[in-house]
C-alpha cells in the first residue's frame, strides 16, 4: 500500500472543483494516507495485527518474570496492569503462549492446579528477549496504523462523502471520550495503581492531540475552500467559494 495514490480530480467538488484546489487536496490526502501506510512499516492489516500480537507477546513475558502463572491469570494480570484498555481473550493468551514456547522463550514447568491449567515459566531466552525489548525505544514503524487519518484522507477525496460532517461527528465522540477519561482520572488520582494511571495519562493525552488534529485538519479544509481561484488570462478571478463560509461558521458552532 505504500505510496498510494488517488486519482487526480476525485475531490469532491463541494470543496470548489478548481485544479488548484484539488491538486492541494490531493496532495494533502496522499500525504496523510502515506504517512499512516508507512507507519505500519508492513502492509494496512497485516503490520497491523504483527504489531499487536509483538505487544501482546512482551506483554506475557513480562508477567512471567514476575512469576510463573497459567493463562488465565496471565490474561487476569495483563488487564489489571493496564487498567483494562486493552482486553485480552483467553484464546490470544495460550496462542501467543504455545508460540512463545516454540521459540524457546518459555516451558512449562511440569505442573499444574487442581484444575489441570498449565503453568508457564520464563527461560533465560525469554529473560534476554524481554530485556532487549525494554532497553529498545519504539521507532515510527512499530506503532498501530492511524485508522482515524486514513478514513478523513479517504473521505476527502471520495466524491460524496462529507469530509467536514466526518470530522465533526468525530470530534464529537473523541470529546465525549476525553470527559470519560478525565473522570476516570478524577477518581483514580490519589490511587497507588501507578500503571493504570499512567495508562490512562496517555490515553487522555492522545485524545486532546486527536481534538486538536480534527479542529487542524477542518481549518485547513476551510482555507482550501475559500482560496480564490487562478484566474485564466482576460478572465477576472473567479471568487472564492462560499462553502468556506460555511465551514467556518460550522467550526465555530461545533466549538460551542
Amino acid at each position: 500500500m505504500r505510496g498510494l495514490r488517488f486519482l487526480p480530480g476525485a475531490v469532491p467538488a463541494r470543496l470548489g472543483g478548481s485544479p488548484t484546489l484539488r491538486a492541494g487536496a490531493d496532495s494533502i490526502a496522499d500525504h496523510v494516507v502515506d504517512t499512516a501506510l508507512t507507519s505500519v512499516g508492513l502492509t494496512e492489516h497485516t503490520g497491523y495485527a504483527y504489531l499487536v500480537a509483538m505487544s501482546i507477546r512482551h506483554g506475557l513475558l513480562a508477567l512471567l518474570e514476575r512469576s510463573p502463572m497459567y493463562g488465565y491469570q496471565l490474561r487476569h494480570e495483563f488487564e489489571r496492569s493496564t487498567g483494562a484498555t486493552w482486553p485480552l481473550n483467553v484464546g490470544q493468551v495460550y496462542t501467543t503462549l504455545a508460540r512463545l514456547e516454540r521459540d524457546g522463550l518459555v516451558e512449562q514447568t511440569g505442573e499444574s492446579d487442581e484444575d489441570g491449567k498449565v503453568v508457564y515459566r520464563l527461560t533465560d531466552a525469554g529473560h534476554a528477549e524481554l530485556t532487549g525489548w525494554f532497553a529498545t525505544p519504539l521507532g515510527g514503524s512499530d506503532r498501530p496504523r492511524d485508522e482515524l487519518a486514513i478514513k478523513v484522507a479517504l473521505a476527502l477525496t471520495t466524491p460524496g462523502v462529507d469530509v467536514r460532517a466526518v470530522l465533526q461527528t468525530q470530534r464529537t465522540a473523541t470529546l465525549r471520550h476525553l470527559q470519560e477519561l478525565t473522570r476516570l482520572k478524577a477518581v483514580a488520582d490519589g490511587s497507588e495503581d501507578t500503571a493504570w494511571l499512567l495508562v490512562l495519562d496517555s490515553m487522555i493525552f492522545r485524545a486532546e492531540a486527536e481534538v486538536r488534529w480534527l479542529d487542524h485538519s477542518e481549518t485547513r479544509l476551510a482555507r482550501l475552500a475559500t482560496a480564490p481561484r487562478p484566474a485564466t488570462p482576460g478572465v477576472p478571478a473567479a471568487p472564492a467559494n462560499p462553502a468556506g463560509a460555511r465551514a467556518d461558521e460550522t467550526d465555530r458552532t461545533v466549538r460551542r
